[in-house]
């Protein structure tokens, strides 16, 4: 055996291509405010509230950290995800570029969303509290308003809504959640990020090297970039509808400050979604996830794959 054959940074910067490319076509993010907002009563008029009370603007809030490290995070799950197979193929063939079975390609996808979680759980925390703060602030004032130290109720239209962000930026979110609630802060919801991302993964990796195999010519051809499109636009989709339930309870985890927390834990959230608003609450914003990750997923499989096929002289 040679382990050391087996690994490749070339996955890593195809994965880092990949992941620019796919940056591009993502559509600013509607699902953070269905899943984990107030008020909403479909995504159109989510659309609408965000662009009458916000602007352009408040459709891309909290989008320049995710961007900026999305290059990174795809770059790691790629590279990893790669490696990982040829691990596998090397410990139980003996030749790290033997084909993997169906058992190989789901046990590197469980690992590589695991993986994940520790890079991606700050990266999304981040997003979130920039994306849900203006809400935040407009709660936090009216819970004021109608609750003061003296028991008196002060009319809501006497009290000012003070307009300056509880987060100025990334690294202000970033400080703010450490000096209050510690390392541990930035972790928050990861265990149900794990949740979403172990059979996420599976039924993201899984499907697209089934469909691949089904749209190509015969078994020992290259895939057609076109089937590499459809087969990873599939792929996306079908990952991201099937993970709306673990991901809604994420990012109200995630969505839930140390100033009024609501949520004990990732089975209380359960419970009290529930409860509150019904099992519906678990598949918001579904049909804005399989909408966005089709493209998002067909360019960063198509493109992975492409410059693979450059690094490698294929």
């Amino acid at each position: 055996m040679q382990p050391s054959k087996s690994f490749r940074v070339d996955d890593f910067i195809a994965g880092w291509i990949g992941g620019e490319c796919s940056s591009v076509t993502d559509t600013p993010s509607l699902r953070t405010r269905l899943q984990a907002g107030k008020g909403y009563k479909s995504t159109l008029h989510c659309i609408l509230t965000i662009y009458k009370k916000e602007t352009v603007a408040g459709f891309f809030k909290g989008m320049s950290f995710p961007l900026a490290s999305i290059t990174v995070y795809n770059s790691a799950v790629f590279g990893f995800f790669s490696n990982i197979q040829r691990l596998i193929s090397n410990y139980r063939y003996g030749d790290g570029w033997h084909p993997c079975s169906m058992l190989d390609l789901t046990v590197a996808s469980m690992l590589t969303g695991l993986m994940s979680v520790g890079l991606g759980a700050p990266v999304d925390l981040v997003k979130i509290r920039l994306q849900m703060q203006t809400q935040t602030v407009l709660a936090e004032n009216l819970h004021f308003a109608g609750n003061v130290s003296n028991g008196t109720n002060i009319p809501l239209r006497s009290v000012s809504i003070p307009s300056q962000q509880l987060y100025r930026g990334p690294i202000r979110c970033i400080s703010s959640i450490l000096q209050t609630e510690g390392l541990q802060g930035l972790y928050r919801g990861a265990g149900a990020m794990i949740l979403r991302d172990v059979p996420g993964y599976t039924l993201y990796f899984i499907p697209y090297a089934i469909f691949c195999d089904l749209l190509r010519p015969d078994a020992t051809s290259s895939p057609h970039p076109c089937s590499i499109l459809m087969a990873g636009g599939l792929a996306g989709s079908i990952s991201w509808v099937t993970a709306t339930p673990a991901d809604v309870v994420k990012s109200r985890m995630q969505a839930d400050a140390q100033l009024q927390r609501k949520y004990r834990g990732i089975l209380h959230c359960i419970i009290h979604s529930y409860k509150t608003e019904g099992v519906q609450v678990f598949f918001r914003g579904a049909s804005v996830n399989a909408i966005r990750g089709f493209p998002m997923s067909a360019t960063m499989f198509l493109t992975y794959e492409l410059s693979l096929r450059f690094f490698r002289g294929l």
